[in-house]
């Protein structure tokens, strides 16, 4: 695609999220509808989560949701990537991806984790050149962990 695309951070709104989700529905393994009510995950990812959102002439062509909230255990946690499928190929998910990861370091995270279906190989391979690891296998699915380094390691680094 040539057409110019715009990367926002919270401009969705939960209907705007919803019909996203809906459009990308069967681009998930599995099906996102199968797993969740969309408009209601859709209510949820407005109101609780950051979204790292990917916008061409009005329409959100891709999201990231994350919550990064866990002050305590200072883990953020992906719940949802998505691209349409007329845009997948274009780097939008990766970029996405990294602009999430550089804001939950800069919340001062310890850690990001997500969930995958294991037999999802191009989300896979998608998270894993992001940094991501493989680590818990819960059939279908594999939970897939990035680790920062603690502030004081980096410091003692630079």
């Amino acid at each position: 695609m040539s057409v110019a695309v715009e990367f926002l951070l919270n401009k969705a709104s939960a209907a705007q999220i919803a019909e996203h989700l809906l459009r990308c529905d069967a681009n998930f393994v599995p099906p996102l509808s199968g797993r969740v009510e969309i408009n209601d995950y859709a209510q949820k990812i407005a109101s609780k989560a950051t979204r790292f959102e990917a916008w061409s002439g009005g329409t959100l062509v891709g999201l990231v949701a994350a919550y990064c909230n866990d002050h305590e255990k200072h883990i953020a946690y992906i719940t949802s990537v998505s691209v349409l499928r007329a845009w997948t190929s274009n780097g939008i998910a990766a970029r996405l991806v990294g602009r999430c990861v550089e804001h939950a370091k800069a919340l001062g995270m310890r850690q990001i984790s997500l969930e995958v279906a294991s037999d999802n190989a191009p989300a896979i391979r998608l998270y894993e050149k992001s940094g991501f690891a493989a680590g818990k296998v819960n059939a279908p699915f594999v939970t897939m962990d990035l680790y920062f380094e603690s502030g004081e390691e980096h410091e003692q680094q630079t």
